[in-house]
């Protein structure tokens, strides 16, 4: 009976658990409308597999309690003894666990989704803060206890309710833009420059400098040399959709509507969420089936892309691999679709010919043959290659995804300080693993230097770098059945940013984010920035001699 009682206590504990990580991914989501029957599936799924197992480690805890104090009391069913105390630990860390995906997610979220975050933390601060003080009261407490039992049972539905009714029962989110007819209302500065931008995923300032210091990256050293170079802020979730929306858009997600990498549904709930909350091994109903995720097409763009601005102006644009171009819009250039380089099988490719993986659809048997090249990167570059003896494009960009693969594996060999754990045999296995991959990269950007026009502007364009996995991962790693993972980019590492050219001033400069890229593309080629833009053109990487023939326009916004 003690043990069944002890299971009740654990159930109750597990239960508010659940409810306060059901309450953070609605707060996280305010699209979900809690109005719906859809709704029901989706809350219950979460409250039902955290519940379970916060009551399972709550039970743990409560047996070895018993078993390790000196007088063995038995709890009751409903204990206020130990509800206080589970419950201040369960409100105390839903606060702390709430401000860490507010502070990782802001830049996410809308200000006003943010701003709501921001009053639930205070409440569950605030209902921490009374909860631990009853916890302590009952030490000593005679009389009373209904009383005092009854004011825990406030503040925890306090802690609920308020955080709940300031989030409000749900709103849809904004439609998606369309673009402004502009093209007759404003004329762009009259220039023949040329934009070439090299996409890189997972390559870090940090890693490159000190090997182009060397002399084994003789391209990149030439960059560093004599280009403008600034590390750049990324964004949270760090993954390659919604960094690169960013960038292609030059507005945060809670704007261009990619907030992570997929939708995420439950069974039976057609109600998606656009972000999953950190912190809380959320990845886990994925890895049980409980939920499922779709990556984003092109269609959950709310903002237009660069690509798309220019060709309002009747500026031609060439893209390989940029996320979120499946399918291929029809453009004054060309599209290969990231989707296309990610399906290097043919019978795969003709079974998604409904939606069209390239534009024109005349380069399908084109990058078909290009596939013999083997890796995606190696396709791209191909593509690249004969595509620009065919166009004359304004906008080149090229995105190659093979060093984000390699440093996730290899990164341990090649800083094994890091990690410690390295051997020598692994090191002269392994160690310069990730080195030959930046090698490649330094290869193709030295056969792009020697394109360039004496006007072009290159951009080397990292959207986020790479760092150790941190200890903890590297156990659960190890559990989870991927021990050789090594880097990670979760904790939003800095990619960077290089421009080379005649007009770009040589040198290190401050810090700027991806949301800066777009801003300052349509500034080189001669295109107002709109106003609604959260990023800002970087003059700074231009000499004077450009910048003082050059004044920043605007547009109020390009979409509508």
């Amino acid at each position: 009976m003690q043990y069944l009682r002890m299971l009740t206590n654990s159930i109750l504990g597990g239960a508010l658990v659940a409810a306060y990580v059901t309450l953070l991914v609605l707060l996280l989501n305010p699209s979900v409308d809690l109005r719906s029957l859809d709704a029901i599936p989706l809350i219950l799924t979460w409250l039902i597999f955290y519940g379970l197992h916060a009551a399972a480690l709550f039970y743990a805890l409560i047996v070895v309690r018993q078993l390790l104090a000196v007088e063995v009391r038995s709890p009751g069913w409903l204990s206020f003894r130990l509800i206080a105390w589970l419950a201040t630990l369960a409100v105390s860390l839903a606060a702390i666990v709430v401000w860490l995906n507010l502070r990782g997610f802001r830049p996410v979220l809308a200000p006003d989704v943010a701003e709501r975050m921001t009053a639930a933390v205070s409440v569950l601060s605030l209902c921490a803060f009374l909860s631990g003080g009853l916890a302590l009261l009952q030490l000593s407490l005679r009389r009373g206890r209904g009383i005092a039992a009854a004011v825990l049972a406030i503040v925890i539905a306090a802690s609920l309710g308020v955080p709940l009714g300031l989030r409000g029962p749900g709103s849809k989110p904004p439609p998606r833009m369309a673009l402004n007819d502009f093209s007759s209302g404003i004329l762009p500065t009259p220039t023949q420059a040329r934009v070439t931008l090299v996409l890189l995923d997972g390559a870090s300032l940090d890693f490159v400098s000190p090997i182009a210091a060397e002399g084994r990256l003789p391209n990149f050293g030439r960059l560093l040399d004599g280009g403008a170079v600034m590390h750049l802020a990324t964004i949270r979730p760090t993954q390659p959709a919604p960094v690169w929306a960013a960038v292609a858009t030059g507005k945060l997600p809670y704007k261009n509507g990619i907030q992570s990498a997929a939708r995420y549904t439950v069974a039976r709930s057609t109600q998606p969420l656009e972000l999953l909350p950190d912190f809380c091994f959320a990845q886990a109903l994925i890895w049980f089936g409980l939920v499922t995720q779709e990556g984003h097409t092109a269609e959950a763009m709310r903002a237009s892309p660069l690509w798309l601005l220019l060709d309002g102006f009747g500026m031609t644009s060439g893209l390989i691999g940029w996320p979120l171009t499946y399918p291929a819009a029809p453009i004054q250039g060309y599209i290969v679709s990231d989707e296309f380089l990610q399906h290097g099988d043919a019978s795969l490719l003709t079974a998604r010919d409904e939606e069209p993986l390239v534009f024109p659809p005349g380069l399908l048997d084109i990058a078909r043959t290009a596939w013999q090249q083997g890796s995606a990167d190696a396709v791209a570059e191909e593509l690249a290659r004969d595509l620009e003896l065919s166009y004359q494009t304004r906008l080149t960009a090229v995105r190659y995804s093979g060093l984000d693969a390699a440093g996730h594996y290899f990164l341990r060999y090649a800083v094994p300080r890091a990690f410690g754990d390295v051997s020598d045999e692994e090191r002269r296995r392994f160690g310069r693993v990730l080195e030959r991959h930046y090698a490649s990269v330094d290869e193709l950007l030295g056969r792009t230097l020697k394109s360039l026009g004496p006007d072009d502007l290159l951009l080397v364009v990292s959207g986020f770098g790479m760092e150790p996995l941190s200890l903890g991962k590297r156990l659960l790693e190890r559990v989870t059945g991927d021990p050789e993972l090594s880097g990670s980019h979760e904790g939003a590492p800095d990619g960077f940013l290089i421009a080379y050219g005649r007009q770009v001033a040589r040198g290190n400069l401050p810090r700027a984010s991806v949301v800066d890229v777009a801003p300052t593309v349509l500034y080189y080629l001669g295109l107002p920035i709109g106003r609604d833009m959260d990023g800002s053109a970087r003059t700074d990487i231009f000499a004077p001699a450009f910048t003082d023939q050059r004044p920043i326009t605007f547009i109020p916004s390009y979409d509508r």
